[in-house]
Parts: C-alpha cells; sequence; structure tokens
C-alpha cells in the first residue's frame, strides 16, 4: 500500500509539474489533535508538523504534500486511573484542491479555500503508554481549511476527520478517531 501511495505522488507530481505553474510551499506549524472514542478521557495536546507542499496551477490548483507530524494527547481511564501523555509521531502525505477567492498563485495578497484527502502513517512512538503496533498505520483522512497569501509568506488553516480508528485493537480502551487542526506557516517560491 506504501509503495501505490508514493507512486501515485511520484506520478502526480510529474505530471501536474509538466502541465501547470508550480509553487513550493515549506513550512511549520502547530496542530491540536483530539479524540473521540469511548471508555476513556483523552485529551488533545498541542503537537507540530513540519514539511513542505506543492502548488500546481493558478486560479484552481492541487497542492500535494508531505510533512513530519508530532501529535499528543492526555490520557486518563474511566475510573480516574493515572494521566498518562501519549504521543505518535509520523509522515503526513495530504492532497489538497483548491481554488484563489481573492488572487492567485502570482498574486502578493491571496485568499484561498481548498479541501481534500490525507494519509498518516505511523513511524513510532514517544510513550509507554502507546505502542507504535497498536495504532493503525496507514490512517486516512479528509480536510478543509483556507489560506492566506502575503508577498511570499502564506498562512494555512484546516480542521481534519479522521476516517481511520486511531488502535487496531479495541478489545480494552476505544481510542476512537482522531480530529485535528493544523496551522501552518511558511514562505512561498
Amino acid at each position: 500500500m506504501k509503495r501505490f501511495l508514493i507512486t501515485c505522488c511520484f506520478i502526480f507530481f510529474v505530471g501536474s509539474s509538466l502541465m501547470a505553474q508550480t509553487t513550493i510551499k515549506p513550512g511549520a506549524g502547530l496542530n491540536f489533535t483530539n479524540v473521540t472514542g469511548d471508555g476513556a478521557d483523552a485529551t488533545g495536546q498541542t503537537g507540530w508538523q513540519v514539511g513542505a507542499s506543492f502548488a500546481f496551477g493558478n486560479k484552481f490548483y492541487t497542492e500535494p504534500g508531505i510533512f513530519y507530524q508530532n501529535s499528543s494527547f492526555e490520557y486518563t481511564t474511566v475510573d480516574s486511573g493515572p494521566v498518562t501523555d501519549a504521543s505518535y509521531h509520523g509522515i503526513r502525505i495530504p492532497l489538497a484542491l483548491g481554488f484563489n477567492i481573492l488572487g492567485n498563485s502570482e498574486s502578493s495578497f491571496g485568499l484561498r479555500a481548498f479541501g481534500g484527502a490525507s494519509s498518516f502513517i505511523v513511524t513510532g512512538t514517544s510513550s509507554d503508554f502507546l505502542d507504535k503496533d497498536e495504532i493503525s498505520s496507514p490512517q486516512w483522512g479528509v480536510f478543509a481549511g483556507a489560506g492566506v497569501d502575503i508577498s511570499i509568506i502564506y498562512i494555512d488553516a484546516s480542521y481534519q476527520w479522521s476516517a481511520t480508528n486511531l488502535q487496531t485493537d479495541v478489545t480494552n480502551i476505544d481510542l476512537g478517531n482522531s480530529r485535528g487542526f493544523f496551522l501552518t506557516a511558511g514562505l512561498r517560491f
């Protein structure tokens, strides 16, 4: 599945770059992830991401990207057991379709709306509570958002709904799906 996803992204990058204007957008930002499961109280904590995306097009555009992401949440059991911080990290691959509401890819000011799908491939965890093998990978999701371009600076805000359960085994505790707010800023070339 990973090979198929990488091959599709490569074909998309090459095909799109031959037909449209390309904007490279390195960036970094914060994410606020929460979970929807029952049987536990899990509260999202602040995480981060760093990576780049590539916008192809002018008024309408496609924007695939790749980001290294760290997400975390605080977990307490139903019987008020110990509080545990759970953290996991991996590669997030979003694919957005967007529309420049004001301006276009060459404007010094622009306002954009976008949406799309993403895949998150887990590479590890940073807690004793959560093991890498217990987390579903890849995790699939959909997102919607808006962005502002000012000269060579961009700021994107998006909300993602996961379509995949966070855990592979839900017999003891079901953390459910993740929901996340992403705020990313960077430069566009």
